[in-house]
């Protein structure tokens, strides 16, 4: 596995290359972030860890850029900046995880394994979602409604089709929470319900068919009768 570490902090940047080494990882250490943009590499890495105070461009833009590029590749940023601000900051710039220091190392490495678990599930699923006149192209990525292109971040686009594969049925908030953050983020039943409210202002707000819905006490679904 090739890990790539964006860390100022030299000292910690040391001692996290050097758990990973001990985990038969092969790391590529960058303290600058326009420098890691510069030798990036698509496909060549298995994984990619940013601190977002930076030297040159910070982490959050550094993510930005790779996604722009690479929509596979499992990021996690690894900061001392924890309000739930940034962390929704982060996962729409395209972060897939989140961990603020001070961190266990065992933690990080077991938040590494989840993602990568993930990346390597096999996509079996079917190639376009269609509810009223909401399409979903899964294969693309792209989602429409009324044949004009949404634009969602990432984050968005997961959790719609997290609602769109339960077929009308209830998604409960620890459903979602597992499935988009692995349950680590101590506010993230708060942060789901951000979410869909990003979601219903795209996806709702301008039509008269309202497609998202609560069961307050149980979860949220998709359903085009009100």
């Amino acid at each position: 596995m090739k890990l790539v570490l964006l860390e100022d902090d030299y000292a910690l940047s040391n001692e996290i290359i050097t758990f990973f080494k001990q985990k038969e990882f092969e790391c590529f250490p960058f303290y600058d972030g326009s420098i890691l943009l510069k030798k990036y590499q698509k496909a060549f890495y298995d994984f990619i860890i940013l601190d977002i105070n930076v030297p040159g461009t910070n982490g959050l833009e550094v993510c930005k850029s790779i996604r722009a590029i690479d929509k596979k590749t499992p990021i996690l940023m690894l900061t001392a900046f924890g309000e739930i601000e940034d962390k929704i900051s982060a996962f729409d710039y395209g972060a897939d995880d989140y961990l603020v220091k001070p961190f266990h190392f065992e933690e990080l490495f077991a938040r590494v394994n989840s993602l990568l678990r993930r990346k390597d599930v096999p996509q079996n699923e079917i190639e376009l979602f269609k509810l009223d006149t909401l399409e979903i192209n899964l294969s693309e990525k792209r989602v429409y409604r009324n044949k004009i292109e949404i634009q969602l971040t990432p984050k968005e686009y997961n959790l719609l089709v997290i609602l769109a594969k339960a077929n009308g049925r209830i998604v409960g908030k620890l459903d979602i929470a597992a499935k988009l953050w692995d349950y680590h983020i101590e506010t993230n039943q708060n942060t789901i319900e951000v979410y869909i409210n990003f979601l219903r202002k795209k996806i709702d707000k301008e039509h008269p068919v309202k497609l998202i819905h609560t069961k307050i006490g149980y979860g949220y679904f998709l359903n085009d009768e009100e």
